[in-house]
């Protein structure tokens, strides 16, 4: 089994959604030993945020691409070969202002491509990244998995839905949350391990 780990928290090692993603995968290998691990930390190596460059590759055709729009095309073939290849995917998930990383928001960019991760058809669009299990791993100061501030939650719909318009539907959310909240910080990032079974 490849899996594909993605990290998007600017804070190295002391993050909680690294170390929550990192508790997901320890389970993963432990359940199906002999399996790889790929990292992409798009926090130390974003993905440029799209410009015109880009969408100008994207909707020509690799046989009539320039020099400079096959270079521009590289980054969303790498993500997107990146994700073929895996079975299963564990993406650190930091909620920033209420919402994911914006280097994240660019591998997700990058990562969807008209033709090739996903189609228009008579009924609608219609996800072509079949098979692949994901994991989110969350971290957040606060509680948003539940009562008052969970409206306030624009991270994992916003991924539930744009995974699955890509075809990953079978997605499970662990949480490491309140870890700014004296009573639950101690205790967070353990809780979110052991709320995932594989």
């Amino acid at each position: 089994m490849q899996i594909l780990q993605i990290i998007s928290s600017a804070q190295g090692a002391q993050s909680f959604s690294t170390r929550l993603s990192q508790g997901i995968i320890d389970k993963l290998l432990a359940a199906h030993p002999g399996s790889t691990v790929v990292v992409r930390n798009v926090a130390t190596h974003p993905f440029p945020h799209l410009e015109e460059a880009h969408l100008q590759a994207y909707f020509t055709p690799a046989e009539g691409r320039s020099a400079e729009q096959q270079e521009a095309v590289r980054h969303s073939d790498e993500a997107i070969a990146q994700v073929m290849a895996a079975d299963v995917l564990v993406i650190g998930v930091p909620f920033y202002n209420f919402t994911i990383p914006s280097s994240l928001k660019s591998w997700i960019d990058h990562l969807t491509r008209a033709g090739i991760t996903f189609r228009y058809t008579a009924t609608g669009p219609e996800g072509l990244v079949k098979g692949k299990k994901v994991y989110l791993a969350v971290a957040s100061g606060g509680v948003y998995s539940e009562g008052p501030m969970q409206t306030a939650d624009f991270a994992t719909p916003y991924l539930r839905w744009t995974l699955g318009a890509l075809g990953m539907s079978d997605v499970t959310v662990a949480r490491a949350e309140g870890i700014k909240i004296p009573d639950l910080q101690a205790t967070a990032l353990q809780r979110g391990i052991d709320s995932v079974a594989v």
